[in-house]
Parts: C-alpha cells; sequence; structure tokens
C-alpha cells in the first residue's frame, strides 16, 4: 500500500507540478520532486516514534495504524483543490498530507520487515522476506497500470482536471482491505517470547523498561557498526530503486521526450517482472548467502549503469525498454535481501526501533532524495547520465557496506531461538545446535543447556 501510494503521487507529477506549483521549468518539476522528497524526510520521526512503540505493544498494532494513515493521506490528495482554486493553501496543504504520509511509512517498511522476518524461519528467511518488496514493486506497476488506464479512457484535458485524482481515490477501499487483513494477523511468537521475558524479569525486581530517549542512546552507542553498514546497504538499495521508479516517469517524458502514456506504459512491464523476480533472488539468498546477492547488484551497478542510460538514450522503444530493464536487474540483487538482511543485524527488543531508525535515516536523505538529487545534478552538469553517475556512486557505498557485513543466511535472529519450518526438525537443530557453525548460543535468549522443549516452543 505505501509504495502504491507513493507510485501514484510519481507517475501523476506532470500534473502535480502543473496544478500546485505554477513555477517556469525546471523549477516546477524541483518543486514536485521536493514535495515527495517531505514523504521521506519526515520518515525518520516516524520511526522514532512508532519504532519504539512497537517494540512495546507489538509489531501488529502499529502496522494496523500506518495503513489507515497512508490510505487517508492519500485519499485526501485525490480531493485537495488546486492552486487556481485556493491559491498557496493548495501546495501547503499538499505538503501536510504528504507529512503526514511520511509519518506512517516511518513505521510500515521497518515493522513489516520486522514481523516477517520473526516469523520466517531461518532456512527460508531471505525468500519469505523478498515477498515484502514484491509486494511494494508489484504496488509501484499497479500504479503505473492505473494511471495508463486512466490516460487512456481521458483526453489531456480530462485527465489534467479531474483525471490525475481517480488513482489517489482508489487507495482508500485498498487501505480498508488492508486494515482488515491486518487486524486478523497473530503477533510474531519471537516478539511474545519478548515480552514474556520482559515481564518475569519485571516480576522478579528487575529494572524498569527503559524510556524512549534512552533505549535510542543506547541502541546508537551499542550498535552504532550496524547502522552504518545498514544505512550504506539501504542507500544503494534506495538509489537504484527510486531512480527507476519516482525518476525514470519524468527522465522518460522530460529528457527523452516520451508522453506521459507511453513512459508510465514502458515502466509497468519491467515492474512487474522485476516484482515477480524477487522471490527467486530472495530464494537464492537462503542458498548462496545475502553477501554475494548484494555484491553482485553493487559491481552490476557500477559496471552496467552507464551502458543502461546510452541504451534508453538512443530513443527507440526496445532500447529504451532494455535500459529500464538492467536498472530493474541491479535493483533486484539489492532490494530481494533488504527485508532479510537488515534484521538480521539487530535484537529483538530493539529490532523495530533499530530498523525505523536505520532505515528511514538512509531513505531520507538518499532514497526519497533521489529525483531531486538527480534532476538537480543533471542541470549542474548538463547531462542526462546524471543519473548513471549516482546509481554509481551508491553502488560503490553499498559494496563497501556488504564487505564489512556479517552473513546471516540460516542464522538464528540476535535474541531469538532457532526457527524451523516443520516439528521434525527440530531435534536435528537441537542435537547440532553447538556444532553448526550458524547458530550463536551467545544470541540465544537461553539460560543454561538448550533442550528440545525450548526450542519446541520457539
Amino acid at each position: 500500500m505505501e509504495w502504491f501510494d507513493i507510485g501514484i503521487f510519481a507517475y501523476v507529477m506532470t500534473y502535480i507540478s502543473l496544478l500546485f506549483f505554477p513555477l517556469p521549468s525546471p523549477w516546477d518539476q524541483l518543486a514536485s520532486f521536493a514535495t515527495l522528497a517531505v514523504t521521506f524526510l519526515v520518515r525518520p520521526l516516524g520511526g522514532l516514534i512508532l519504532g519504539p512503540l512497537g517494540d512495546r505493544i507489538g509489531r501488529r498494532r502499529i502496522l494496523a495504524f500506518t495503513i489507515v494513515a497512508m490510505s487517508l493521506g492519500t485519499f485526501l490528495i485525490g480531493v485537495l483543490p488546486t492552486y487556481a482554486q485556493i491559491g498557496i493553501a493548495a501546495p501547503v496543504l499538499l505538503i501536510l498530507l504528504k507529512f503526514i504520509q511520511g509519518f506512517s511509512t516511518g513505521g510500515e517498511y521497518a515493522g513489516a520487515a520486522t514481523f516477517i522476518a520473526e516469523y520466517s524461519s531461518d532456512r527460508r528467511r531471505g525468500f519469505w522476506g523478498s515477498f515484502l518488496d514484491f509486494g511494494s514493486y508489484l504496488g509501484f506497476a499497479a500504479a503505473a497500470a492505473l494511471v495508463t488506464v486512466v490516460e487512456l479512457l481521458t483526453d489531456d484535458a480530462q485527465m489534467e482536471s479531474w483525471g490525475w485524482r481517480i488513482p489517489f481515490l482508489v487507495a482508500l477501499p485498498l487501505g480498508l482491505v488492508g486494515v482488515y487483513m491486518r487486524s486478523h494477523i497473530k503477533e510474531s511468537h519471537t516478539f511474545e517470547a519478548n515480552q514474556e521475558d520482559k515481564e518475569k524479569k519485571a516480576q522478579a525486581g528487575g529494572a524498569p523498561e527503559e524510556g524512549m530517549v534512552a533505549q535510542v542512546r543506547y541502541l546508537v552507542k551499542t550498535f552504532w557498526p550496524q547502522i552504518l553498514m545498514g544505512s550504506g546497504l539501504v542507500m544503494c538499495a534506495q538509489v537504484v530503486g527510486y531512480a527507476l521508479t519516482t525518476y525514470m516517469p519524468t527522465y522518460l517524458t522530460d529528457s527523452l521526450g516520451y508522453d506521459t502514456l507511453h513512459g508510465n506504459a514502458l515502466l509497468v512491464p519491467v515492474l512487474i517482472i522485476v516484482s515477480v523476480a524477487l522471490p527467486l533472488f530472495g530464494a537464492l539468498s537462503d542458498r548462496v548467502g545475502r553477501r554475494p546477492v548484494m555484491l553482485t547488484g553493487c559491481v552490476a551497478g557500477v559496471i552496467l549503469a552507464i551502458p543502461a542510460f546510452m541504451l534508453m538514450m538512443m530513443g527507440h522503444t526496445w532500447s529504451t525498454l532494455a535500459g529500464l530493464m538492467i536498472i530493474g536487474v541491479i535493483m533486484m540483487f539489492q532490494v530481494s535481501v533488504q527485508a532479510s538482511a537488515l534484521p538480521s543485524l539487530f535484537p529483538t527488543e530493539s529490532r523495530y526501533t533499530a530498523m525505523g531508525l536505520m532505515f528511514n535515516i538512509a531513505v531520507a536523505l538518499f532514497g526519497g532524495t533521489t529525483g531531486f538529487v538527480i534532476s538537480a545534478l543533471q542541470s549542474i552538469i548538463g547531462s542526462d547520465m546524471a543519473g548513471a553517475y549516482y546509481i554509481i556512486f551508491a553502488c560503490i557505498v553499498g559494496g563497501i557496506g556488504v564487505y564489512c557485513m556479517k552473513e546471516s543466511s540460516g542464522r538464528n535472529l540476535i535474541g531469538s531461538m532457532p526457527v524451523v519450518d516443520h516439528e521434525h526438525e527440530v531435534r536435528g537443530v537441537v542435537e547440532n545446535v553447538e556444532a553448526n557453525e550458524k547458530y550463536d548460543l551467545e544470541t540465544m535468549p537461553v539460560d543454561g543447556p538448550v533442550d528440545i522443549e525450548t526450542l519446541r516452543g520457539n
């Protein structure tokens, strides 16, 4: 839902620029990208507040709240008066609604990734985690397809007058479906076990639970290397991802001369292929490891970014499609393992908080500003290759993060017991837990020997 909402804004940005920011080109485009960036710049605030709440009251409740806030924010953009109708209040209200979206989004991906990682077995965490981004990019594809259909059914005047509003209005019923689904899922066993442990310690006269500020301070002081590593990985994946999903619609129309309809239509098959392939790459990471998959994406980005843009600049439909697909493949190597690699960096009791801060700060600084940065860089250097240069830079940073990161494939999460798919696997895990190099007893929440009943309950 989150990425469907963001995708809609990106794909109708041409109309947003015209109706809400009556400025000369390219300032209208930059103003629209800056408005989109507001969604991301406020995400750390959402992560700072919603993350600790998710670690205290549960992942499920926060995830229900985030989808309600995002859906309402998107729907209200669809009924918002334009600059011609209410003047300066129009862009101000638009920015306010993007602020609300950004705040709720601050708890969305971090919470969903934490939830899925804690639910998944150690052997298949990469596969199941990839479905989070499968849904994300399928949401982008759905947004592009919906905008394309509306453009096919309306002429330019109708699209500018009211057609651009339709995709935003669709968000409300989709959000209601999402709320229903999330209200019927159970809390993760890992979180419940951690809460039970906290209650036992409290009853035994242990130290009271720390406040939000103290929790964040401890997190930064203790896990700053993991935060830096994770931020590098997020930067790489998000810059490549948002270059494809939010920058390309404008790049195809303003720089390469495609009309909005054909520009969006070119992105739909690429996003569908990327979405479908993500679980395959996630499953691959369960076999060969997260680090090899991510490192391949970083190297591919450095080598292939410039050729991809050169193909698009040839001006032929098939060459443009090939260039977009190359960027999509680079992105697949990075994005497919995000939801499994990042939660493994932090312990259960502060995983949501850590993910909320690290992921959202990196996305705010680098992901959400991708379109704005590339557009500004393009204006400064006067080259349509600016996007390729930024992708290369991001992949170099991401490669450094991968190099410093420990392998997490097949390993238990910090602060969690090993998780298996089937009960018959339990005895094998218990009997070999000390000899298995993938399991570290120091990261498990146990006192004394590990027995089969302890693992069976987790």
